[in-house]
């Protein structure tokens, strides 16, 4: 692990406990241990990416077993999406790890920068647009496409899936936690294959992993009794915020 500061470790705690509450309470969220550790630290675009997905292991385990527990997906239809969402990740992630190891350290800012600022115009369309007219879950084709696409970008910048995956099942008219739970199960494929494929490249800190990835674990448990007990609007007008003015900045300091 790079030579950091004690004001810096702190944050980077923070951006992995914040993180773990997203991801399990609104889906958005698994992206902000890769801003941080993007913005923090001198890793190169691949070592940010594999750093940052391997925290995801763990955080889809423990999201895929508090969504099982509390009954989302032991339902048929949860479980078949997840299922394809899965599938289709183990297609997409090795593809998007393939595509990072051609994306140098000055472009990686704007790359981020961009897909940050997409995730926080589609889940500021979805807010805007409300609840879908029909709650069901979609044609197999399309959560295949959409679990296809997920991966893709997942690997390349080093995300488990849910920040995307979540507000695109919703736009579908796919229920907020079957959507949440489906997300989940897909993480695991996408972190895992990600994982394997940055290991090679040797594009892991294991140190800043552990720094990051531990809080994120309390933070996704957190997420999901939020999930649960509590309205989350206004935590996703916080990340609409949040994730749009990073965005600037992500782009400015490639």
């Amino acid at each position: 692990m790079a030579e950091l500061s004690i004001p810096v470790l702190f944050v980077l705690v923070l951006f992995g406990l914040v993180g773990g509450i997203g991801i399990t309470a609104v889906g958005p969220g698994g992206v902000l241990p890769t801003i941080g550790l993007f913005a923090l630290t001198g890793l190169s675009p691949a070592e940010v990416a594999g750093t940052a997905i391997v925290t995801h292991v763990a955080t889809g385990a423990l999201g895929a077993a508090a969504y099982t527990r509390s009954g989302q997906l032991r339902e048929p239809e949860t479980r078949r999406t997840a299922l394809i969402l899965a599938g289709s990740a183990f297609v997409g992630t090795p593809i998007g790890v393939w595509t990072n190891t051609f994306v140098s350290p000055r472009a990686f800012g704007p790359v981020l920068g961009l897909f940050v600022a997409a995730v926080a115009a589609l889940v500021w369309f979805r807010e805007r647009r409300g609840p879908a007219t029909t709650r069901s879950h979609p044609p197999a084709l399309l959560p295949a496409g959409l679990g296809f696409s997920v991966a893709l970008a997942a690997g390349i910048v080093g995300i488990g899936g849910p920040m995307l995956a979540v507000p695109l099942l919703v736009a579908l008219g796919v229920p907020a936690l079957e959507s949440l739970a489906s997300a989940q199960a897909q993480s695991i494929v996408i972190a895992g294959v990600g994982t394997l494929g940055y290991l090679v490249h040797g594009a892991i800190d294991w140190p800043l992993a552990a720094l990051v990835g531990i809080p994120e674990l309390a933070g996704v448990l957190l997420g999901w009794q939020i999930a649960h007990a509590l309205p989350t609007r206004s935590l996703k007008k916080l990340l609409i915020v949040t994730l749009f003015a990073l965005a600037p900045y992500l782009v400015l300091h490639g």
